[in-house]
């Protein structure tokens, strides 16, 4: 019986400057604000790491590990690589095997709504992962089963379009349109300079209700 791949066409990286914008973002200060967009709790980093890039998408079914290199062997220089474990089970789909050749493609970090395996050899390779715990249980190649990329899908609590600008960093992950995420992320850095002059107000032993932002001349 012949499985059926889905592969779609990938998406163009996202501008340097919007990648630039999002390294001096965090997504709990999103979080102040937004409600739709993060992926959830329980996908969290494997080791502390702040990380931009274009999503592309994986559904990925079962114990078949195939439609996860085919997704590899498309990425690019600042992808993202967001994988929905369609099974919702406990099979890590991504090791240190996958994350060094996601590395070497240029990937700045994988994104899966399910258990990584290897976790020692993935901190060595260094690509930032964030995943929903760790399994004994893996994927082969030699399972059959199909599976698409770049494809929207459902990673975690949310709706992922290949395409879309991703934000990863300690507190979880965030996804948006590209324009969208450029318009929170510039409100998020203007919180985050005021949330400085909040802080000195707070350490002083002052009210927050005392706090009166500066205004501009």
């Amino acid at each position: 019986m012949t499985m059926f791949y889905q592969l779609m066409d990938r998406h163009p990286p996202l501008n340097p400057d919007l990648i630039e914008l999002l390294s001096s973002v965090e997504t709990a200060t999103i979080g102040h604000v937004e409600h739709v967009g993060f992926v959830g709790s329980q996908v969290l980093p494997l080791f502390p790491a702040h990380a931009a890039g274009v999503a592309v998408t994986v559904a990925a079914p079962g114990r078949d590990g195939s439609i996860i290199y085919r997704a590899i062997d498309q990425l690019m220089h600042g992808d993202m690589l967001v994988i929905s474990r369609v099974d919702g089970d406990d099979i890590a789909c991504v090791g240190g095997g996958v994350a060094m050749a996601a590395m070497a493609k240029g990937a700045v970090g994988i994104v899966v709504d399910g258990p990584c395996t290897d976790v020692e050899e993935i901190v060595e390779v260094g690509l930032p992962v964030w995943c929903r715990g760790v399994s004994s249980k893996t994927t082969n190649r030699q399972f059959s089963i199909g599976g698409s990329l770049n494809v929207p899908v459902a990673c975690g609590r949310t709706a992922v379009l290949p395409g879309q600008a991703v934000l990863a960093d300690r507190s979880g992950v965030f996804v948006a349109d590209a324009n969208r995420m450029r318009q929170i992320a510039e409100a998020a850095r203007q919180r985050q300079q005021r949330s400085v002059a909040v802080r000195t107000h707070l350490a002083a032993g002052r009210s927050i209700f005392e706090f009166q932002p500066e205004t501009g001349s």
